[in-house]
């Protein structure tokens, strides 16, 4: 694959020789005991003319059907369980001549020149500096951003592991490829307390706070009673502290704590017998 902005092209005549060398499939090292060395310039070119112009073998029908066997088994062959690097690096160069390549701004527009004449034209979004094809997906990185923000690197990685995230070479994770990911992403760390100083709690510090289990907290979120965000599964529960006082949430939380859970009828009225 060569750039059609950059470099020079070779000489159609040497392209001409060169491919008719190719064809023939064969370089003397000798003609008629005189070496190449001494072999004329204008003999050879001479007889590679002789080889471009001369009849074109026709094809038989036999022939013919043999070959379009072997185009409609192409993807076979490109897909085959047997098939090597190398013997599709050789059906490339089979069936094309050449890709020309132009940068257009963010985009690299090719030129597919097939042998036979056709062309096809692709584009493809030109990629960054620093940037290759083992990329952590956006909604991976995205999830990391807000998970720091709540707790450590090991903790992050036990998160991304359990909701079946991976990283951009498939491995899991681990608290050293989260932290490489922080740093190339310049997101900070996870400082202790933060979390308390932005109004949040988790959980288990909500119980506490409301003076019931983890679990009565579970299902006050489940009802819809006390407003919370979960990121993704494994993900810790972020419960704004403001929502804690709230009269509504600690009437519910005291009565389920005496194990009368409150009607969410407001015209409803309790009788004490």
């Amino acid at each position: 694959m060569r750039s059609s902005t950059h470099g020079s092209r070779q000489p159609a005549r040497i392209d001409s020789m060169t491919k008719s060398i190719l064809t023939i499939g064969w370089l003397p090292v000798s003609w008629n005991g005189v070496g190449m060395r001494d072999w004329p310039a204008h003999a050879l070119e001479e007889q590679l003319a002789q080889h471009d112009t001369g009849p074109a073998n026709a094809l038989g029908v036999e022939d013919r059907e043999r070959l379009l066997a072997l185009g409609r088994d192409l993807s076979r062959a490109w897909d085959g369980a047997g098939a090597s690097i190398e013997t599709r690096k050789k059906i490339v160069r089979l069936v094309i001549a050449e890709i020309i390549v132009d940068v257009v701004a963010d985009n690299l527009e090719l030129v597919i020149h097939w042998h036979g004449g056709d062309h096809t034209r692709l584009s493809a979004k030109k990629g960054k500096a620093g940037q290759n094809q083992w990329v952590t997906n956006a909604d991976v990185l995205d999830l990391v951003r807000v998970l720091a923000r709540q707790m450590p690197d090991e903790s992050i990685a036990a998160v991304l592991n359990r909701s079946g995230k991976s990283t951009g070479r498939g491995h899991s994770w681990t608290r050293n490829r989260v932290c490489s990911l922080r740093h190339d992403h310049n997101i900070q760390p996870y400082r202790e307390g933060e979390r308390a100083e932005r109004g949040e709690v988790t959980i288990n510090e909500a119980g506490a706070d409301l003076d019931v289990s983890p679990s009565t907290i579970r299902r006050m979120i489940n009802d819809g009673i006390l407003p919370a965000q979960h990121l993704c599964k494994g993900a810790p529960w972020i419960i704004r502290l403001r929502d804690l006082v709230r009269e509504d949430v600690r009437a519910e939380a005291t009565a389920r704590r005496l194990r009368r859970p409150s009607s969410r009828d407001p015209h409803q009225r309790s009788l004490d017998f």
